[in-house]
């Protein structure tokens, strides 16, 4: 993992970009581009990677279902994307800020995972000529859950949903893929169980970017699902994710671009400190409603807060029981 194409910063960059992001965690402000379905319009994060920024609140019929970061690489000969957007329409209004920007062709369409903001836009892309590329497992959860959560994307975006429809993956891999987009290779990275199934991260070493995805948070309360291992998590953060993201520029799943620092603060710090507290009240004897107790005002600022942190004390409690 820890190859010398890994290895490669540059401090130049990181001091010339850093000014010019928000490294503190901040809640959204209302749509930020509402003449597009976008919620933002890109911003360039390094030379050739742009990134438009959804908002950190959940899906929403006002934000257009882009609540999670749209990525976007261009080399010399193509475009990858990262991330298909949560409906057809999104996925062309980013497809249009993109023909703003280059007139090279997408040919690559990264899933971060199998979330539907991840996924229900793969249509229009496929249309367009694109590969659609996500790891094994997130194919997985598309095709298990892509159903349900297009129903329920139909029910908040309303006629916005126009188009949209489950469409099988082109390609799959497992641990790494590296692809080259003409004088600049992107690295699609499994670093380990993160937050849930299929988490990838897009790496582009030349430029000193990480598309981090889901394994990183720092504005928006990181989510515990049922399923998520926060144990396997914190693991897959020092032993893989930690050595790599160190010193890149960190383009988060949610939220604005950052450094490693503030991503791990609210990641690693975050669930260290709740499962420290949840440890303790097993220690002596609590239940699960004393974890619902749990003091989390420390990260009270985040965005969906009120909605996430019972939540996230409940499923981990009851993981640790278990442990």
């Amino acid at each position: 993992m820890q190859s010398q194409l890994f290895k490669r910063v540059s401090a130049i960059a990181i001091c010339l970009w850093l000014p010019l992001v928000s490294l503190s965690a901040t809640a959204s402000p209302a749509d930020r581009y509402p003449e597009s379905m976008l919620y933002s319009k890109p911003v360039k994060v390094a030379e050739g990677v742009w990134s438009a920024i959804g908002a950190t609140q959940y899906f929403s019929y006002e934000n257009g279902g882009h609540n999670n970061n749209l990525s976007f690489v261009e080399g010399q000969d193509a475009v990858l994307v990262v991330n298909g957007g949560s409906a057809y329409l999104l996925a062309k209004a980013l497809h249009d800020e993109i023909k703003q920007i280059t007139d090279k062709p997408v040919l690559y369409v990264v899933n971060e995972n199998g979330q539907s903001h991840a996924a229900l836009g793969n249509g229009y892309w496929q249309e367009q000529g694109a590969k659609i590329i996500a790891h094994e497992d997130a194919i997985t959860e598309i095709e298990h859950k892509g159903a349900d959560g297009l129903e329920e994307m139909s029910n908040i975006l309303k006629e916005q949903i126009a188009g949209t429809e489950l469409v099988t993956v082109d390609r799959s891999f497992s641990d790494q893929l590296e692809i080259d987009l003409g004088g600049l290779k992107v690295q699609l990275v499994r670093f380990g169980p993160a937050h849930s199934p299929g988490d990838i991260s897009v790496l582009v070493p030349e430029r000193n970017v990480l598309i981090a995805g889901d394994m990183a948070f720092h504005q928006r309360m990181l989510p515990v699902f049922p399923d998520t291992d926060t144990a396997a998590w914190l693991e897959t953060w020092h032993n893989s994710f930690e050595p790599v993201a160190r010193k890149m520029v960190i383009v988060p799943g949610h939220g604005e671009p950052t450094d490693f620092t503030e991503v791990d603060k609210y990641t690693r710090g975050y669930l260290e400190y709740m499962r420290s507290k949840v440890a303790e009240l097993l220690d002596n004897d609590g239940a699960l409603e004393d974890a619902y107790q749990i003091d989390q005002t420390p990260y009270k600022h985040l965005e969906t807060y009120e909605q996430l942190a019972g939540k996230n004390a409940g499923r981990i409690f009851e993981a640790m029981e278990f442990e």
